[in-house]
C-alpha cells in the first residue's frame, strides 16, 4: 500500500484541460504533492532540485518544442530514478515503442494511458507503484579467452542441456534442443553468450561445435534404447557451414552412433552473414537429402528472413519468443505471429513457437494451431539424467490442469 501523502507526482502535458483533468483525478484519490508543467524545461527545472525532484512522472509524448521522447533522454541523463506512466493520444504501437525505449534506458515505466484518460485505469496503474529499491551494484560480467575455450574443450567441461519441445495438440514431447553450458571450475555455470563467439571468432566454434554433436547423439542413443524416440536438435553456427568438412562430420557422426538421420534436427541461427553462400546452401542441401532435418532458428530477427525461407530447405520454422510472448495481448506481436505461423503452413513447414512463458502463452498457441512450443512454461533446460522424471511430471500436468483437449 503506497502513502499516498508522501509521494511526489509531476504531470507534463502542453494542454491546459488535461493537466487540470489529471490533478484533479489524482487528487480524488488523495495524492497531495502534485506538480503540473505544459513543458519540458519546466519539468526538468522540478527534476534538478533534489525537494522537488518527482517520484513519478505522467509524460505526454506528443509536445511542442521539447518532446516526451527527448525528455526521456534528458531523465536519462539527470539519472533520474523514479516511475514514468506515458499518456498520449498516439496509437498503441507508437506507446509500445516508447514504452521499450523507457525500458532500455533502465527507467521504470509502469505503463501507458491512451487519451482520453479514464480514472479506474489511471488508478490501476498507481497501484502498482513502489519506491526504487536501493542500486545493487553491478557485478560486471566475466571474459573469457580462447585459450580458456580451449582448456575448456579438452577438459570436457561443456555439458549439454536439453529443453524439451512438445506437441500443442497432444501435448506429446516430440523432441528436445541441445543447449550447451560451460560448467567451469571456480566459476560456476556459465552461459553460451559468454564463449560461442569468442570461439567463433578464434577458430574454436568447429571443435565446440563437434563436442557438442558427440554428446548430443549419444544421448539421443540412449534416449532410443530407453523407448524415449524424440527428435534432438543442436544448434550450428554459420562459422560451421564455412566448410564442406562439416557436411561430413555430421553424417559420420550419426553413422557412428545408431542414430537414424530423421531424428537429428540442426538449428541455424543467422547472427552474421553468410561468407560464402555456395558452401552453406551446398551442406545444408546435402544434409536435407541425408533425411537430416534443418530449421530456421529465430525467425524474423538477425539476418534469419525470407531469403533463407527462398533459399535454403527448412522444413522447421520456429518463431522467434520476441513474437510468441504476449502475442495473446499485443496486436502487433499478434500480427508478426500470424504471419510467421501462416508461412510455416504455406510452406509445408512445422512450425515451433519459442518463449512460451505462461498458460496465456499456452492458450493461444492452441487457438491458432501452432504445431510446437518450447519454454519455460513447458521446462526450462535439464540435464539428460532429469529427464524422465520430467515426462511423468508433464504428463501428469496434461492431465491435472487440463493443457489438452482429450476429448473424443
Amino acid at each position: 500500500m503506497i502513502d499516498k501523502s508522501t509521494i511526489k507526482i509531476l504531470i507534463l502535458d502542453d494542454e491546459p484541460f488535461m493537466l487540470k483533468l489529471l490533478a484533479r483525478m489524482l487528487a480524488n484519490q488523495g495524492f497531495i504533492h502534485v506538480v503540473c508543467c505544459d513543458n519540458g524545461k519546466d519539468a526538468l527545472a522540478q527534476l534538478n532540485v533534489e525537494s522537488t525532484r518527482p517520484d513519478l512522472i505522467l509524460l505526454d509524448l506528443n509536445m511542442p518544442g521539447m518532446d516526451g521522447i527527448e525528455f526521456i533522454r534528458h531523465l536519462v541523463e539527470c539519472q533520474f530514478t523514479g516511475s514514468l506512466i506515458l499518456v498520449s493520444g498516439e496509437d498503441e504501437r507508437m506507446l509500445k515503442t516508447t514504452e521499450r525505449l523507457v525500458q532500455a534506458h533502465k527507467i521504470t515505466v509502469l505503463g501507458y494511458l491512451q487519451k482520453p484518460v479514464k480514472s479506474d485505469a489511471l488508478l490501476a496503474m498507481l497501484a502498482q507503484w513502489s519506491p526504487p529499491s536501493e542500486a545493487v551494484p553491478v557485478k560486471p560480467r566475466k571474459t573469457y579467452s580462447s585459450d580458456d575455450i580451449r582448456s575448456a574443450i579438452a577438459r570436457c567441461e561443456l555439458v549439454n542441456y536439453y529443453q524439451p519441445k512438445v506437441s500443442v495438440a497432444t501435448g506429446a514431447v516430440i523432441g528436445v534442443e541441445t543447449l550447451v553450458r560451460w560448467q567451469h571450475a571456480t566459476d560456476g555455470l556459465i552461459f553460451p553468450n559468454q564463449f560461442i563467439t569468442v570461439a567463433e571468432s578464434s577458430g574454436l566454434i568447429d571443435e565446440l561445435t563437434r563436442l557438442v554433436l558427440i554428446n548430443a547423439f549419444n544421448q539421443a542413443k540412449l534416449w532410443q534404447q530407453s523407448g524415449l524416440d524424440f527428435r534432438v536438435a543442436v544448434n550450428v553456427s554459420m562459422d560451421n557451414l564455412a566448410s564442406l568438412d562439416f557436411q561430413d562430420l555430421v553424417v559420420d557422426l550419426a553413422t557412428q552412433v545408431g542414430i537414424p538421420p530423421h531424428k537429428i534436427v540442426l538449428e541455424v541461427t543467422e547472427s552474421q552473414l553468410m561468407r560464402d553462400m555456395r558452401v552453406s546452401l551446398e551442406i545444408l542441401t546435402r544434409l536435407r537429402l541425408k533425411r537430416f532435418h534443418l530449421s530456421i532458428d529465430d525467425f524474423g530477427t538477425g539476418h534469419s528472413s525470407l531469403s533463407q525461407l527462398r533459399d535454403i530447405p527448412f522444413d522447421e520454422l520456429k518463431i522467434d519468443q520476441g513474437f510468441v510472448h504476449q502475442a495473446w495481448k499485443d496486436d502487433t506481436l499478434r500480427v508478426i505471429y500470424d504471419a510467421s505461423l501462416a508461412l510455416a503452413k504455406q510452406l509445408n513447414m512445422e512450425a515451433v513457437a519459442e518463449g512460451v512463458e505462461d498458460r496465456q502463452d499456452w492458450d493461444f498457441l492452441r487457438q491458432t494451431g501452432c504445431d510446437l512450443a518450447q519454454g519455460n512454461f513447458i521446462s526450462k533446460p535439464l540435464l539428460a539424467l532429469e529427464f524422465e522424471d520430467w515426462i511423468e511430471y508433464w504428463q501428469q500436468r496434461i492431465k491435472n490442469d487440463l493443457l489438452v483437449d482429450n476429448r473424443g
